[in-house]
């Protein structure tokens, strides 16, 4: 990722996808490999391509871009070998490690369509690329630490209207979490339905020999929809506590509007009364000394 700079994912963008993506594995220092016999290697530059198209797409600033690349090669190396739900435990653990790199519409939009694409054709990516492979990458990391810029005084806040935007910052931060949450359990219930029913029907799958009587076909349904509506209830109550709990944070933030500091300085009508009040005691002054003289 040392060599990915905003101007060059930008050209990757603006490129055609072939001439992109070879631009790209340039940008990531990858040595030329021959795109039919290291099918692993292509679909892996087809993975990050793709992901700069949706940040792109999305609107995503192009220093956040290159934050997306480096999220999902991220991904797909600390869940190989994971199980589907280990997967999703970790994508819910990398959204909230990248919280704070993004505003809130782009990271609903990232864990969203992460969940659409990766999560959701998972087993696939696994068997591509979860194989071993040799991989020959050198990749050197130079990190300098420069004193900061200050910013402009024009630009500086009253410290007390700072602290009011820091915690709005964070009611809003938890907010997203919690929306985030609920995309992780309705994708994680879902896959747990999908297990239990194939169990269930691969059980009944060895009976294949003899016909299902009535009752056998009854209890399969009666389970079937057992587990529908298991499912469905435990939804339904986490997501009715995180509605709760969204609408208290909107209330906190509500009162923390309603009780924000005022913004200092003083406003234009203050200030010019406090210049007219000094031009009048000057007045006075002048007055007093001339009837001393006389």
């Amino acid at each position: 990722m040392a060599l990915l700079t905003p101007q060059g994912v930008k050209k990757v963008f603006q490129f055609q996808k072939s001439a992109g993506r070879e631009h790209l594995r340039r940008l990531l220092n990858w040595e030329e490999f021959d795109e039919l016999r290291d099918s692993r290697r292509s679909i892996l530059l087809d993975t990050l391509y793709e992901s700069i198209v949706f940040a792109v797409g999305k609107g995503f600033p192009w220093v956040e871009v290159i934050k997306v690349v480096k999220f999902t090669e991220e991904l797909l190396k600390e869940t190989k070998g994971c199980s589907i739900t280990e997967a999703v435990t970790i994508l819910g653990n990398k959204i909230r490690d990248y919280q704070g790199q993004f505003n809130t519409t782009h990271l609903l939009a990232l864990c969203d369509y992460f969940l659409n694409t990766f999560i959701r054709h998972y087993k696939l990516y696994q068997y591509v690329l979860g194989q071993d492979q040799e991989v020959n990458l050198t990749v050197t990391h130079l990190e300098v630490c420069a004193p900061p810029q200050p910013l402009p005084l024009a630009e500086g806040m009253d410290k007390d209207l700072w602290k009011h935007e820091q915690q709005v910052a964070e009611l809003s931060m938890a907010e997203v979490q919690k929306r985030a949450g609920v995309m992780l359990v309705k994708e994680t219930l879902r896959l747990e339905q999908e297990h239990m029913l194939q169990k269930k029907f691969s059980e009944v799958s060895a009976w294949q020999s003899r016909v299902l009587n009535r009752k056998e076909l009854e209890n399969l349904i009666n389970e079937a929809i057992r587990i529908q509506i298991e499912g469905l209830k435990k939804l339904l109550q986490y997501e009715i506590q995180i509605t709760f709990d969204i609408l208290d944070l909107k209330f906190q933030k509500k009162i923390l509007n309603l009780n924000a500091p005022v913004p200092f300085p003083l406003s234009i009508t203050g200030q010019s009364g406090q210049d007219e009040s000094l031009k009048f005691n000057k007045a006075n002054k002048g007055k007093k000394a001339k009837a001393k003289k006389k």
